[in-house]
């Protein structure tokens, strides 16, 4: 009730971010109860779950799933939208249904409602929605340990994407719970810790933040995290962002791509740099056993997930997503270490 009452009172403010990224978006873009899953019949599409757990966040699972049978040990990827959009249908334009197809992996599709949130966005910035244990971070956590369950997955290749405040909710997962997931990929996202509220939440998402170091960058992860279970080794991070994105200030994955980099305990300059095609920068911060973390920009890039139209598996552009000659599932998962 306390949780409901909160909602209520900081409904206004919770919204400002809901309503101001669907005026400049739409344009251009625990326990498990008896799980009810699908039957092998429902292999090759997008399916719900009707009940995975508690569900304190109240969120919806959807789970897909190729047709020729999952190896066991197979990997499973989280894929988590952005505001506004269908998981499934999101899944499908971005190519990330195309990649399970393609590699043998099952996906899970957390998607958020109209209950939660009027814009269906992930509340990344709600202390009550991604503390390990509380809200849609449960909810999440829940639906994981379910869909291992259900696909035999190994635990080990976990692996969690998400644009724009699923973005965002998905590096508060990495901090929250960094022995579940293996990597993530953060695309057109924010640090952890950047926003408290609706309100910080609007100004950070227009103007990152010009006073945080490095370091407290660092510890705001490590507050995240929790205080029993500290990672030997944390979760590698792929992060994207377009440079002409008018939604979220790039600087925000500067932000992030230092927050992790000290984290890991690199240096601010990169291991090495490219530029895979015109426009296009890849920064690598790595071990001399992997890279522990990439930083893509595309600078002619507004807000959306990349993909490859012309490309075959390479995604399609839609709401939130955008044909720049670039497949980032496709590139993710070579970075994870599950496609070739």
């Amino acid at each position: 009730m306390a949780r409901r009452a909160s909602k209520r009172t900081l409904l206004k403010i919770a919204n400002a971010p809901v309503l101001w990224a669907t005026s400049v978006w739409a344009p251009v873009m625990s326990q498990i109860a008896s799980p009810n899953f699908p039957t092998p019949s429902a292999a090759g599409r997008v399916v719900e779950v009707d009940e995975f757990g508690s569900n304190p966040g109240g969120l919806r699972m959807f789970v897909y799933a190729p047709l020729k049978k999952l190896p066991a040990g197979a990997p499973l990827i989280v894929v988590l939208h952005g505001c506004g959009q269908d998981a499934g249908l999101f899944a499908r334009n971005s190519g990330w249904i195309a990649l399970a197809q393609r590699i043998g992996a099952a996906l899970l599709l957390p998607e958020q409602t109209v209950k939660n949130s009027s814009g269906r966005c992930f509340n990344w910035y709600q202390p009550s929605d991604i503390r390990r244990g509380q809200g849609e971070a449960k909810s999440i956590r829940q639906m994981v340990r379910a869909a291992l369950l259900r696909f035999n997955s190994d635990p080990r290749r976990v692996f969690v994407v998400g644009l724009s405040a699923g973005g965002a909710m998905t590096a508060a997962l990495l901090a929250a719970y960094p022995n579940v997931f293996a990597a993530g990929a953060v695309v057109a996202g924010m640090p952890v810790g950047a926003a408290y509220n609706g309100a910080s939440a609007l100004l950070r998402m227009r103007r990152a933040d010009p006073f945080s170091s490095r370091h407290s960058l660092a510890e705001a992860v490590r507050r995240a995290a929790p205080k029993t279970v500290r990672p030997r080794v944390w979760p590698r991070l792929s992060i994207w962002q377009g440079g002409r994105d008018q939604l979220v200030d790039p600087r925000n994955a500067e932000a992030l791509a230092a927050q992790w980099t000290e984290l890991q305990g690199f240096h601010a300059t990169p291991t090495s740099e490219s530029e895979p095609m015109k426009g296009v920068r890849r920064r690598v911060w790595s071990t001399p056993r992997r890279a522990a973390i990439e930083f893509w920009t595309i600078a002619d890039m507004g807000h959306g997930f990349p993909v490859d139209s012309s490309a075959p598996g390479g995604g399609r552009s839609g709401f939130g997503v955008i044909n720049a000659g670039l497949p980032a599932a496709h590139h993710i998962a070579r970075f994870w270490g599950i496609d070739s």
